[in-house]
């Protein structure tokens, strides 16, 4: 019995600690419900808070975007009527453009006429030159002329002679008077070699050597004459600046430079160009020897005047002698006069008051010069 009592006191003891252990592990499970509904509050207000600033922010954004809404929806409308207005400046602008461009081509039309009808007159004034320039003498007429006309511009008409004839009978195209000396000036332009050049090539370029060293070889035996006053050198005139300028860059046969050749033979080659610098400095020369003739005469002049003056100068210095003898003889003459008015005065002086102690009344008679004198 006691054992039994005993054993149901234990299962009384162990029931009342498994409650309580049942208990305590209830409180602490409803604790940490409690704690975690206490979270899942706060949770839940901070998302209702968050919510309420959701749905504020969600329509304020609304409201923004109705916003925008409305003004894109008025951009768009302006935008639509200003595409019209554009378009139709744009056509009116196009429709501008292409009536330019219409006049513009009309006008480029007109200008290819032009220089169509240009080109046709060129062709014709180069075929009419071309057959002007087909014979010798043709072309040595064109250098005469261009040679005439660079004189013309360049040197007083006494300076100058065309078609000056030696006393040998050959005529140079001109000759430039210096001061006691002559310039000879031919005008050689051998244009049918030097057409030759570009469709025969060397063969055609050694015959145009040949010709312009026999033309350089004619003008010093003909027209450098030392004996009828030519200077040692005389000018060839070729009036083509294409013509000279071939010149210049061909050699003959012996590797000698064309115008290296013609100097030899004391002979200047020129172009209108060159001809034009050379008579320049010609002109300039013959001022020189102008001003130097004046600068002569001057000094003639002075030199006569200063004999003049050297002849001058004994007739004054003569003249000069007898007036300084007059002005001491004067001087001489008035001390005396001065000496001799002197005694004079003094002399009279003594007579009056002799006279005047004889005579107190003044009944003398003075001599006739006292009188005079008085």
């Amino acid at each position: 019995m006691t054992g039994v009592l005993i054993a149901g006191l234990i299962f009384v003891a162990a029931l009342v600690m498994w409650v309580a252990l049942q208990s305590s592990q209830a409180q602490r499970k409803t604790q940490g419900v409690e704690t975690q509904m206490n979270e899942l509050r706060r949770d839940l207000q901070t998302m209702a808070t968050a919510q309420a600033q959701s749905a504020g922010q969600i329509a304020a954004i609304g409201q923004s975007v109705a916003q925008r809404l409305d003004s894109v929806t008025r951009t768009l409308q302006d935008g639509v009527s200003q595409s019209a207005q554009i378009a139709a400046q744009s056509q009116s602008a196009m429709a501008t453009e292409l009536k330019n461009s219409q006049q513009t081509l009309g006008e480029i039309q007109k200008q290819l006429g032009a220089v169509q009808l240009a080109g046709n007159q060129m062709s014709q004034t180069a075929q009419t030159l071309q057959n002007i320039l087909g014979g010798a003498k043709s072309r040595g007429s064109l250098g005469e002329v261009t040679l005439e006309r660079l004189l013309e511009d360049c040197l007083p008409r006494d300076r100058y002679d065309r078609q000056y004839r030696f006393r040998s009978g050959e005529i140079a195209d001109a000759v430039i008077h210096l001061r006691d000396k002559i310039l000879s000036i031919d005008s050689k332009f051998p244009l049918d070699a030097y057409r030759r050049i570009a469709e025969d090539g060397e063969d055609a370029r050694r015959a145009f050597a040949t010709a312009v060293k026999n033309h350089a070889d004619a003008i010093s035996r003909k027209y450098v004459v030392p004996e009828e006053d030519t200077l040692p050198i005389a000018l060839m005139f070729v009036p083509s600046e294409s013509v000279y300028y071939e010149l210049l860059m061909t050699s003959d046969a012996k590797s000698l430079p064309l115008d290296e050749y013609c100097r030899t033979k004391n002979v200047v080659a020129v172009s209108p160009n060159t001809l034009y610098a050379h008579l320049q400095i010609i002109m300039m020369g013959l001022r020189g020897m102008q001003i130097e003739e004046n600068a002569e005469r001057v000094r003639a002049n002075l030199t006569g005047l200063q004999n003049q003056l050297n002849k001058f100068a004994d007739p004054f210095a003569k003249i000069g002698a007898h007036l300084r003898n007059a002005s001491q003889s004067y001087t001489e003459a008035e001390k005396r006069l001065s000496k001799a008015d002197a005694n004079l005065g003094s002399m009279l002086g003594e007579n009056s008051t002799a006279q005047l102690e004889e005579d107190p009344q003044g009944k003398l008679d003075l001599p006739a010069t006292n009188k005079q004198t008085a």
